[in-house]
């Protein structure tokens, strides 16, 4: 017990001597925890841009609703059905109905040419064409300011990251579409949701406008309840009047985030995995600038009976305290920079722009504080091996 209460001792006394003498070597230790902070704040600032769009993608999912597409279409653009498809999808069990019937609006979904409003290049915009249903399926669409479009008419209401993102989609605006001039007379939000990055018309109007006659491309219903769900998609996928792909929304918009959510993901990691592989680089030529300079030091305390484990776990302590600080600073440089930054980006499912925010979550501010004291154990690994097998003749020659 007493042989592990001196180590033990051993192991405080020459940590905390070595996390009290940084200062002293203030240079290379701000390069060291300025090149990690720096990584971090790439990691977690490219990985916003994918927890932001996925959360815009699936924020406003329900499992009580479902989307009906053309069998073996993966999205809106490539799906069609007709009126009499929407009709027997209306009459489905499970639908949850109103006053004014069933719970289920047939739509159609086409992309407008729109410049942004900070950069003037063009931008497909979403354009859905919706019944008046629609605003009891997606009880989350709320008017903000004006109001609703009326049936048969050339008005829209728009998204407010679409309002905000695009020109040319203020209220009381004019937005040609073809050879037609519709007014925006509403402004709506959508719990933050990929509704938002949308503008909405009388699906009625826009199969005129298109000539797309009687068809749509996508029905969506509001269900009972989520459990209504498995017997409404049955009921569907069994009847020999449709040829139809049954999803619960919030599978459909999973579905249509993953592919840009994988690529930046997957560009997010492979550069702040090259970034750290030459932050730990800076961190190996920090420690072993800071062994070199504690040469005297290790040698009088091995001297003076200390062991070599603890000299090698206070150098791998100085390296973890510098990265757990520059990683500390990266993350609250990142949250303060990016979450809720606002951008728009391109749907590659879709081809069309939408609407997010950048969001830095828990996760990525305790990742990225992760990916530092990693850093700084990789860094400091080799130095502390040298502090450990330091001659101590050899140290006490520089005295």
């Amino acid at each position: 017990m007493r042989s592990l209460i001196n180590h033990l001792t051993q192991l405080a006394t020459v940590t905390a001597f070595a996390v009290k003498t940084i200062p002293e070597r203030k240079g290379s230790s701000v390069a060291a925890a300025f090149g990690i902070a720096g990584v971090v704040i790439v990691m977690v600032g490219v990985l916003s841009i994918a927890q932001g769009f996925r959360r815009t993608m699936t924020v406003a999912g329900s499992p009580e609703r479902a989307i009906i597409l053309r069998s073996g279409a993966d999205t809106e653009m490539m799906s069609a059905l007709t009126g009499d498809d929407a009709r027997v999808v209306q009459d489905a069990p499970g639908i949850a109905r109103d006053g004014q019937g069933a719970l289920a609006s047939a739509e159609l979904f086409v992309v407008i040419d729109l410049p942004k409003r900070t950069t003037g290049t063009g931008a497909n915009v979403p354009l859905r064409g919706v019944q008046s249903s629609a605003f009891g399926v997606r009880d989350e669409v709320q008017i903000v300011q004006g109001r609703r479009f009326s049936p048969g008419r050339n008005e829209v209401i728009v998204g407010r990251g679409a309002a905000m993102e695009f020109a040319g989609l203020d209220l009381d605006a004019s937005v040609q579409v073809g050879r037609q001039s519709w007014t925006v007379v509403g402004i709506f939000a959508a719990k933050g949701g990929a509704a938002e990055s949308e503008i909405w018309t009388d699906a009625s109007v826009l199969q005129s406008a298109y000539q797309r006659g009687n068809s749509f491309q996508t029905v969506a219903v509001r269900l009972h309840s989520a459990a209504s769900f498995p017997a409404f998609k049955d009921a569907l996928t069994s009847d020999p009047r449709l040829n139809v792909k049954v999803q619960r929304e919030t599978e459909f918009y999973a579905e249509q985030s993953q592919m840009l959510y994988n690529l930046v993901t997957f560009l997010g990691g492979l550069i702040a995995s090259l970034m750290a592989i030459a932050a730990a680089f800076g961190a190996l030529n920090t420690m072993y600038t800071a062994v070199s300079a504690r040469t005297r030091e290790i040698a009088t305390l091995r001297a003076l009976g200390f062991g070599s484990f603890p000299v090698a776990f206070s150098v791998l302590a100085e390296s973890l305290v510098l990265a757990l600080v520059g990683g500390s600073v990266g993350a609250g440089l990142a949250y303060w920079a990016f979450d809720g930054f606002r951008a728009a980006t391109m749907n590659w499912q879709t081809f069309s722009q939408i609407a997010f925010a950048f969001e830095v979550t828990p996760g990525l501010v305790a990742a990225g504080v992760v990916l530092a004291a990693a850093i700084g154990l990789v860094g400091g690994l080799l130095p502390a091996v040298r502090a450990a097998r330091l001659p101590i003749a050899t140290g006490l020659r520089a005295l």
